[in-house]
């Protein structure tokens, strides 16, 4: 009998224990924030302290994390002067939540050091003893103060086996403050990410948080350049002809990686700088077992563009247009040959002649392909022929509105006023019906309607009496 019910005690614990296994593998791994409260907190930025902006910025990070995203907070400096082992968990993440961190940041006062490899050291011991894993996210505002190498902690860490992913974000740092972080932050298979005001700080943790240690290894890079330099810029991936996102990176001017499974993406490649538009690469394929990486060129093509009348240059709006219908470049050629620099990518032109009247005034390309440092010349010929219309009274001209209609549509497409000189039009070659009425003293005469035909080259006089 003792047997039978230790039997079932067995099996319940064991059953307990499944259970408490797949609970934890349904619940997001923790997220450890390690927080800057060394003396240069204190330093000023767009008014206010760097603490208060760390402060307020992520409270309101922690504060969108789902209720049951465990949440722990480690700050460094905040108790003593010149202590290199000044670093203290405030908020255990296995009990922590977004009301606790909250709590914890209203007693921080920046004091101390920056013991950025201590610190580190203290938490990756922390999910050692635990046999935990967890996103790491390291906020600083200066580089390390005590002589160690976090790079080299996060390297042994891994090496070891342990379970983590680290992203450093430098509060302000200058370019040449990074070397070590990035490689740190690279080690820990996370991402530096640079923060150079309030907005920067608030994008990048969100970011950071979202690419915690649950999320797939990012398997897609990019890299993006202008005239062959490094430039800063929001990747965001589509499924194709949609707006459903499936990953973001920014770049930072170097090549970063997000998660993506393997098929074709819409990617929407936004320079982090005004001067340069956006440009969108369709059906861009990936592979999930291999590492890919796109670099993205912003050097732009250039279209050279001609109008052409009856085989002369002449004057036209252009317009450079993308697969979306937005207007990427527009010009005037004045009858010469113009140049329109675009991003690479797919366009349309759409011609309007001036002067000219007609059906035909108006001219859309079909699908150009520009590629960097790519030429490509795009000309378009109308034609035309004039009419001239004289109407009279008695051998002297009149005044009169003159109405024009293609026949074949019964669409007008041109009118004008005879004054006592007669009405003169450029058209396109076809059939026309001209209407006729008489103004001033002559005004209440029947209206008359006439036909004629333009032919590419032609003049047509016609004399109409009253």
């Amino acid at each position: 009998m003792k047997r039978i019910l230790l039997i079932v005690v067995l099996l319940s614990l064991g059953l307990i224990v499944n259970a408490q296994t797949t609970e934890s593998s349904d619940t997001p791994a923790p997220v450890i924030f390690i927080y800057d409260a060394s003396g240069s907190m204190w330093g000023q930025m767009e008014g206010k302290t760097k603490m208060e902006i760390a402060s307020t910025v992520l409270s309101s990070t922690v504060n969108t994390l789902p209720g049951q995203q465990q949440i722990g907070l480690v700050a460094y400096g905040h108790r003593q002067e010149g202590d290199c082992k000044d670093v203290e968990f405030l908020v255990d993440s296995s009990s922590g939540n977004a009301a606790a961190i909250n709590s914890a940041l209203t007693g921080i006062k920046p004091l101390g050091m920056t013991p950025l490899a201590y610190s580190a050291t203290v938490v990756i011991d922390h999910l050692k003893q635990q046999n935990k894993k967890a996103t790491i996210i390291l906020i600083t505002d200066g580089i390390e103060s005590c002589k160690g190498n976090i790079c080299e902690v996060v390297k042994a860490a891994k090496a070891e086996g342990i379970d983590f992913k680290l992203h450093i974000i430098g509060f302000g740092l200058k370019s040449g403050e990074t070397t070590e972080l990035k490689c740190a932050a690279s080690a820990g298979d996370g991402t530096y990410f640079d923060a150079a005001n309030a907005g920067d700080l608030s994008a990048v943790l969100n970011e950071a948080v979202v690419s915690g240690v649950d999320k797939p290894k990012g398997n897609f890079g990019v890299f993006a350049t202008t005239n062959g330099q490094p430039i800063d810029v929001w990747v965001r991936a589509y499924t194709p002809g949609t707006k459903d996102e499936i990953g973001a990176l920014r770049t930072y001017g170097e090549t970063r990686y997000m998660y993506l499974p393997t098929g074709k993406f819409d990617l929407l490649v936004t320079p982090l700088s005004t001067d340069i538009k956006s440009l969108k690469l369709e059906s861009v394929e990936n592979v999930e077992s291999e590492m890919t990486i796109k670099e993205v060129a912003f050097d732009g093509g250039i279209l050279k563009v001609s109008a052409f009348n009856n085989e002369e240059g002449w004057d036209a709006v252009v317009k450079v247009m993308d697969p979306d219908g937005n207007v990427a470049a527009s010009s005037r050629t004045y009858g010469r040959t113009i140049e329109m620099e675009v991003n690479p990518g797919t366009y349309t032109l759409s011609y309007q002649a001036l002067v000219l009247e007609g059906l035909n005034t108006k001219h859309l390309t079909d699908e150009i392909e520009v590629t960097a440092g790519s030429t490509k010349e795009v000309t378009h010929e109308f034609s035309s022929g004039f009419a001239n219309i004289y109407p009279k009274v008695g051998g002297a001209l009149i005044d009169c509105v003159v109405n024009v209609y293609e026949i074949e549509s019964d669409k007008n497409v041109a009118n004008s006023r005879s004054y006592t000189k007669g009405a003169s039009f450029m058209l396109n070659p076809a059939k026309y019906r001209v209407k006729v009425i008489p103004l001033g003293a002559h005004k209440g005469k029947a209206t008359q309607l006439i036909e004629l035909e333009v032919t590419k080259g032609g003049t047509v006089d016609k004399t109409i009496n009253f």
